[in-house]
C-alpha cells in the first residue's frame, strides 16, 4: 500500500486523538496531511535534540517498509534512524536506507556489531584469539556497512562474564581486543560505542563508571560509552550525575523509562529535565529511542511522537 494512500486512510482514526488531546492547534499539529504528486513535504519543525527511532516504530502509519516509515517520522520532526540489525540487511537495503538519509538530510544512528550475536557468549573478556578474530572481521565488515548506509557509530557489547578468571584479567583481555578492533575503524572515523547492559547479571559490562575506566585504557577516539539512560536508571540511578561523571567519553545516549522500556512520560524517569540538562551541555549527537510503544496502532504512534514533543520542550 502505499504510504499517501495509508495515511489517508489513517487521518480521521487519528484526528479525534489530537483534538481532544489538544495539540492540533496551529504550528504544533503532530500530524500532517500526507505528501502529493509535486509537492513539497509539509513537515514539522525539528525537536531541539536529535531523537532516532527505529523500525517499526511507525509502522502503523509508514507501513511495513522501513523507507516510508523514515519519511513519515521525517514529516513529524525527526531527524536520525538507529537499525539494531543493520549488518543483517542485504546491500541494496542498506544502500537504499543510506540515499533515503542523505536525500532528506537525515542522520544514521547505531547498528550492532555482531555477525552471529556472540556479545550474548562469554566471549571477549576470556583472552580466546577466536573471538578476537571474530571480532576483528565483523569491524572489517562493518566497515563496509557503514559506507552504505552513512553510520558513524556502532554498538559492542564485550559478552559475558568469565567466572574462571578475576574482573581485573577479564577487564584487559577486553582492553586489549578493543584496542585491535580500533585499528580497524580508526582510519575510517568509525566509533565503536561501549553499551552497559542490564539485562541479566551475567554481563560482563553494566556500569558507567566501568565502562568510562575501559575507554580510558583503550585510549582512542574510535572507543567511546553508549550511556542507554534505561539500562543505567536500573542498574545504578542518578542518571545526571553519572552523564556529567562520564561525559567526556559517552560517544551516542539511548532512551527509555523505567519501568517498562517504553518513551519518555511512561515512568518513573523525568526525562523533560534529563533532556534539559544534556542539552544544556551542548549535545549534538543522537539519541536513540531504544524502546518500544507504550500504545499500539497508530493511536500509540501519535502518542509517542507527543510524548517526545512535550519531554522536548525544555526551552
Amino acid at each position: 500500500m502505499k504510504r499517501r494512500n495509508f495515511l489517508q486512510q489513517t487521518a480521521l482514526a487519528g484526528a479525534s486523538l489530537l483534538t481532544a488531546s489538544g495539540v492540533s492547534a496551529a504550528g504544533n499539529s503532530i500530524y500532517r496531511q500526507p505528501r502529493t504528486a509535486g509537492s513539497a513535504p509539509v513537515a514539522d519543525k525539528p525537536f531541539n535534540l536529535n531523537y532516532a527511532f527505529h523500525d517499526g516504530m511507525f509502522k502503523s502509519h509508514g507501513g511495513a517498509d522501513f523507507i516510508d516509515q523514515i519519511k513519515f517520522a521525517y514529516d513529524h520532526g525527526f531527524r536520525s534512524i538507529e537499525d539494531n540489525g543493520m549488518m543483517g540487511r542485504t546491500v541494496d537495503q542498506q544502500k537504499k536506507i543510506g540515499d533515503t538519509l542523505q536525500k532528506l538530510g537525515m542522520n544514521m544512528g547505531v547498528f550492532v556489531i555482531t555477525s552471529d550475536n556472540w556479545h550474548w557468549r562469554t566471549t571477549l573478556t576470556t583472552g580466546k584469539q577466536e573471538w578476537i578474530d571474530k571480532m576483528i572481521n565483523d569491524c572489517k565488515t562493518a566497515v563496509e556497512v557503514a559506507k552504505r548506509c552513512g553510520a558513524k557509530w556502532m554498538t559492542v557489547v564485550p559478552g559475558n562474564y568469565e567466572r574462571s578468571l578475576s574482573l581485573d584479567y577479564q577487564t584487559a583481555n577486553v582492553i586489549t581486543a578493543l584496542r585491535k578492533a580500533c585499528t580497524i575503524l580508526e582510519p575510517h572515523g568509525l566509533v565503536m560505542v561501549l553499551e552497559m547492559l542490564s539485562d541479566n547479571p551475567d554481563l560482563f559490562l553494566r556500569h558507567s563508571d566501568q565502562a568510562y575506566m575501559i575507554c580510558k585504557a583503550v585510549n582512542s577516539p574510535s572507543c567511546k560509552m553508549l550511556f542507554d539512560m534505561y539500562h543505567m536508571q536500573r542498574n545504578e540511578g542518578d542518571i545526571i550525575n553519572n552523564l556529567n561523571k562520564s561525559w567526556d567519553e559517552i560517544g551516542y545516549l539511548q532512551i527509555g523509562d523505567n519501568p517498562g522500556r517504553k518513551e519518555p512520560g511512561t515512568g518513573e524517569m523525568n526525562y523533560k529535565n534529563i533532556f534539559k540538562h544534556i542539552h544544556g551541555k551542548g549535545y549534538k549527537g543522537i539519541l536513540g529511542m531504544e524502546h518500544g510503544n507504550f500504545q499500539k496502532g497508530t493511536e500509540g504512534e501519535l502518542a509517542l511522537i507527543k510524548a517526545y514533543r512535550e519531554a522536548d520542550n525544555f526551552m
